[in-house]
């Protein structure tokens, strides 16, 4: 032990998964209650102790995105005062990822203002999980451990291999091919590649597929669902061009917008995803094709090493590694 005394806290968006971490970790979790206004302001009161402690925030940024958002910030900022010896933002689904650089004129680099404001808040460290862009660990100026959900994903698969005959790990675009080629080589199976173009944030154009997949089993892994464009085209491409049955991995199952709907009319036959983002009964319509795996040991597992100052780069035995 490093002599300070571990404390997780976890906020509203997070909830569930939190616990699974302290169980999984063997810890009673710290307490603390997130109060709403009537005008919609947020306050976090801790119920306990943090004086000295080594404290650790589990908040996934995601839907509503601002209001997760300013609950992590409120939740750095009470530990802070309340003279937590480190403040660890564990954040499992980071929002904003995707707004990493300015591809047109007059727009703004919003994931790094969002760094900014964690970093400013009084954090010492963060933790996350399958960042859309690995980049984005610059653009803090604080230590962040970056963490692969493929250990998991590899765990899954290889328990029912024997039901993925003839696979064929399927890179959804361009940005993804590290992923399933490593992916392709774990698991043992052939590699293709779709051609993407995005035409606006909602739209996608899948056009041209780089390899074979007529009578495979197809697995598309990809870092995120977001509005299900991209898988929803890029499944309906390759079963035109004659693949066996399609699978899809995603480590954050955002379903923004009207993504559940076009996942339900696709021809995708499973989807997998992990709890970074909490499911629900907006999942309903899927919820027959849908498996949801836990990270809460991987979660636990790097939240103890960071905790007894020890590296965490055994965790990444079995990974594909992350999205470039």
């Amino acid at each position: 032990m490093n002599g300070t005394e571990l404390k997780i806290f976890g906020a509203r968006s997070s909830d569930e998964l939190t616990d699974r971490v302290c169980r999984h970790l063997k810890l009673e979790r710290a307490r603390a209650v997130t109060t709403p206004f009537p005008d919609g302001e947020l306050i976090v009161k801790l119920e306990e102790d943090v004086r000295g402690r080594d404290c650790f925030v589990i908040c996934s940024t995601s839907q509503p995105v601002n209001e997760h958002l300013m609950e992590l910030l409120v939740y750095i900022d009470c530990l802070r005062r309340a003279s937590a010896d480190r403040v660890t933002c564990v954040i499992p689904y980071f929002g904003y990822a995707r707004q990493d650089r300015k591809d047109e004129g007059r727009v703004p680099i919003t994931a790094k203002l969002v760094a900014n404001l964690i970093t400013a808040a009084g954090a010492d460290r963060v933790l996350a999980i399958d960042l859309h862009a690995a980049q984005l660990q610059g653009f803090f100026d604080l230590p962040v451990d970056h963490l692969s959900a493929t250990p998991v994903f590899y765990k899954h698969f290889q328990s029912i291999r024997e039901q993925l005959p003839d696979l064929c790990l399927v890179s959804p675009d361009v940005g993804n091919v590290k992923v399933a080629e490593s992916f392709a080589n774990l698991l043992g199976g052939e590699l293709a590649i779709i051609n993407k173009r995005r035409i606006s944030g909602s739209e996608v154009i899948t056009d041209h597929i780089i390899g074979n997949v007529t009578n495979k089993t197809v697995l598309m892994v990809d870092d995120m669902i977001a509005t299900g464009g991209t898988v929803c085209e890029a499944a309906e491409l390759v079963l035109r061009m004659g693949a066996r049955q399609v699978l899809v991995a995603a480590t954050h199952g955002v379903f923004a917008g009207k993504a559940v709907e076009k996942m339900a009319r696709s021809g995708i036959s499973q989807i997998v995803t992990t709890n970074t983002i909490p499911g629900g009964p907006r999942l309903d319509a899927i919820r027959p094709r849908l498996t949801e795996l836990c990270v809460s040991q991987l979660l636990g597992d790097a939240i103890n090493n960071i905790h007894e100052n020890k590296s965490i780069s055994a965790l990444f035995k079995n990974t594909a590694g992350v999205k470039r």
